[in-house]
C-alpha cells in the first residue's frame, strides 16, 4: 500500500466523509460538500485553513505555503515518508475537526471573539 493510498484510507474511515476526483487528478475530500484538502498521489497534499490557523502551522513547521498560491490560506505538505503521511492525516483531521465543530455550534462560533 503506498502513502497516498493510507492517506485515503484513513481520511474515508471518518463519518461523512466523501471523496471526489479533481481536475489535475487529486483525491479531493469532502465533509458534507465542503472540501478539507486532498492529496496528489503520495508525493504531496494541500489543505485549506483559515488563514491564522495557516500561518501557526506553517510557523510551526507542520506544513507549508501553498505550492502555487502561496499568499493563500492553503498549505502544501509535502510526503517524502511515513512520517509526512502521518502528518497529513493529522492536518487533514485537524481540518475536519474543525469543520465539523462549527457545523455542529454555529452560534458558538458566531460569537467567540478572534484569536
Amino acid at each position: 500500500m503506498t502513502r497516498g493510498e493510507r492517506i485515503v484510507g484513513e481520511v474515508t474511515s471518518w463519518p461523512g466523509i466523501t471523496t471526489d476526483s479533481g481536475e489535475f487528478g487529486e483525491t479531493e475530500f469532502l465533509l458534507e460538500g465542503r472540501a478539507i484538502g486532498h492529496v496528489h498521489g503520495s508525493h504531496m497534499a494541500d489543505i485549506p485553513f483559515p488563514r491564522r490557523i495557516r500561518d501557526r502551522l506553517v510557523a510551526e513547521g507542520r506544513t507549508g505555503p501553498h505550492h502555487v498560491h502561496p499568499d493563500s490560506g492553503w498549505t502544501t505538505k509535502y510526503i517524502r515518508d511515513d512520517a509526512d503521511a502521518d502528518e497529513v492525516v493529522d492536518l487533514l483531521r485537524l481540518n475536519y475537526d474543525r469543520i465539523r465543530e462549527r457545523h455542529q455550534h454555529p452560534a458558538r462560533q458566531a460569537n467567540e471573539p478572534r484569536r
